[in-house]
């Protein structure tokens, strides 16, 4: 699977992004191409740079340099909504659910986001049948659908995290970019959302960045390792595995 996705066109693609906070460069010069039935895994410490680029592919961060395309066609100065809305999902470290809300009025929400219905002022929302549908497939996708009703508080932490993952699912994106979405998990949930990201992985352009290198290196088709700002190396996990700068640099004895 990974040599066909290597041959395809890349879904979202970054070229020469760079990110400057004064003085500071935060992302320096890094191209990236993300392609459909791909797993690309995002690496490096803490502070090279990951999550300011997943801001800058999200429409989150503007780049002082460099650009961003979709589907091959540029996508200057998008807003997060308008990269919603081309086929971005994303979600974000720490949990960014409405807590309060069951687990399917969350997806719904997530859904209405993609679908906007400005003329349907009276409708109520449960009655918009593509948002309904979608907030109930996105859960069907995760295992959730049991728990819909369930608010999204009363969720175990690998459940809301699933949930996040259910609510980009139902924006029907083509990429999703996963910022640690295996934080705070132990061995059993983490196994769980992997086999989910397997099922996803066909259909879909996937984004991952992770702390948890073995299993960086048990579902990604590529790696790409950044260290202040920059890319490090990128290429095959066993490509990788190999470079002595990025294990000198990161992997130390992981690998």
């Amino acid at each position: 699977m990974a040599g066909v996705a290597g041959m395809a066109e890349a879904t979202l693609a970054a070229h020469e992004l760079t990110r400057r906070f004064g003085g500071l460069v935060a992302v320096d010069r890094v191209s990236l191409e993300l392609k459909g039935a791909e797993i690309h895994a995002l690496i490096g410490p803490n502070g090279a740079g990951k999550s300011t680029l997943i801001n800058l592919l999200s429409g989150g961060l503007s780049p002082t340099s460099g650009s961003i395309s979709f589907r091959g066609a540029p996508v200057p100065h998008a807003r997060p909504e308008q990269m919603a809305r081309l086929g971005v999902g994303r979600t974000f470290q720490q949990s960014n659910v409405f807590m309060e809300l069951s687990a399917f009025e969350n997806c719904r929400l997530a859904a209405q986001a993609r679908l906007p219905r400005a003329w349907a002022v009276y409708e109520r929302a449960i009655d918009c049948r593509a948002s309904t549908d979608a907030a109930a497939s996105a859960l069907r996708s995760v295992g959730l659908d049991a728990r819909a009703d369930i608010p999204a508080g009363v969720l175990a932490h690998g459940e809301r995290r699933a949930l996040e993952i259910a609510m980009c699912l139902a924006t029907d994106p083509g990429v999703l970019l996963l910022d640690e979405p295996l934080a705070g998990m132990g061995l059993e949930e983490s196994q769980r959302v992997l086999e989910l990201l397997r099922t996803l992985r066909p259909q879909h352009a996937i984004l991952l960045v992770e702390h948890d290198m073995d299993a960086v290196f048990a579902i990604a088709d590529v790696i790409t390792v950044m260290a202040d700002g920059a890319v490090l190396a990128s290429g095959s996990p066993a490509i990788v595995r190999a470079n002595s700068a990025v294990r000198e640099a990161y992997l130390g004895d992981v690998v």
